[in-house]
């Protein structure tokens, strides 16, 4: 446990991170659910829709350091293909 003052000072912040980093985590995880939940009913109009709104959210979380660019980037791309696949 954190004894001086500035220690847990610290450690408050940590938590109050850690709790605004799992709800970000947990929207992109949504919106991803959402484009497959589209992409399994086979509407090519709300998986559009859903893809569309779902990348704004994986990049700005990209680029905030919620998750790895490199993990964006592929979420982004295989649900990219899937849509592309359906309406081909």
């Amino acid at each position: 446990m954190a004894n001086s003052p500035s220690a847990k000072k610290r450690a408050r912040q940590a938590e109050v991170r850690r709790q605004k980093n799992a709800g970000q985590r947990s929207l992109v995880r949504t919106m991803i659910k959402k484009v497959i939940a589209a992409i399994a009913s086979n509407d090519v109009e709300a998986a559009k829709a859903a893809y569309t709104a779902a990348v704004p959210v994986i990049d700005r979380m990209a680029d905030k350091g919620i998750i790895h660019k490199n993990k964006a980037a592929r979420h982004k791309s295989r649900l990219n293909t899937k849509v592309k696949a359906m309406a081909a």
